[in-house]
């Protein structure tokens, strides 16, 4: 057998493993998604000026993978009121869903004004730059930060600045004298920009590992509402990356 035969095998094999979710997990998921977007549009019907009936629906929009949808509530939001704008970094997201990547680099640039220590919006603006630009141009143009910010974030930026290897960001996660939790938390958030950056590198096989495993996470869905954004993130970009291999 010849090396790309052995590596083509690897590769379907990542494909074909077991997913995070099983399909009862999936339906009962996406069930209660449709009936929070059910509530948040009769909401929205009584008082279409509340901002929190778009934010909700909006959110159940984006996890339900109704990206563009998501962004015309998150734009709403935004046009009720204009104070949203610089912090409103679950737009950016979507609108990189929705693949309007200068829309979204623009909104993670916005960001940084409103909050220069947290590398978590560095990073979206970097995978947004890369999509809409390159790589190349996307690492030239990291926001820079002085301040500290909390790990895994600093590990995970030196990763586009090619400074440190995923395999070194995970040692350093199980090597630190933390808590389950923390390290729990820490590799959710390794797992989930490790793989997204494979996405963003052309890496799928690596990216779905990770992904996986970030999904597989418990610590997302339980940890608040952040988090669980992020780990809705994780398992809409893995399911995406394997429906798109089964296309092929």
């Amino acid at each position: 057998m010849t090396f790309r035969a052995i590596w083509l095998g690897l590769a379907l094999s990542v494909f074909a493993d077991d997913p995070p979710l099983s399909p009862e997990q999936v339906a009962r998921l996406n069930g209660e998604l449709d009936e929070k977007i059910r509530k948040a549009a009769e909401g929205i019907k009584a008082d279409p000026k509340e901002v929190d009936g778009y934010s909700r629906r909006g959110d159940a929009l984006f996890m339900r993978g109704r990206f563009k949808e998501s962004v015309a509530d998150y734009e709403k939001m935004v046009e009720l009121d204009p104070k949203l704008d610089a912090g409103h970094w679950r737009r950016g997201i979507a609108f990189f869903y929705a693949g309007d990547y200068a829309k979204a680099a623009r909104q993670f640039e916005v960001y940084h004004t409103h909050d220069d220590v947290d590398r978590e919006n560095g990073i979206w603006r970097f995978f947004s730059q890369a999509k809409a630009h390159g790589l190349e141009k996307a690492r030239a143009g990291l926001l820079k930060y002085a301040k500290d910010d909390r790990e895994p974030f600093p590990a995970v930026y030196k990763l586009f600045e090619k400074k440190v290897t995923p395999e070194e960001i995970l040692k350093q996660i199980q090597a630190a004298s933390i808590g389950d939790e923390e390290r729990d938390s820490r590799l959710f958030y390794a797992h989930l920009y490790i793989g997204l950056n494979a996405t963003i590198e052309d890496r799928p096989e690596e990216a779905v590992k990770h992904l996986r495993q970030a999904v597989a996470n418990g610590w997302g869905p339980k940890a608040g509402f952040g988090p669980s954004y992020m780990w809705h993130v994780g398992r809409l970009h893995y399911d995406a990356l394997v429906a798109a291999k089964k296309k092929e």
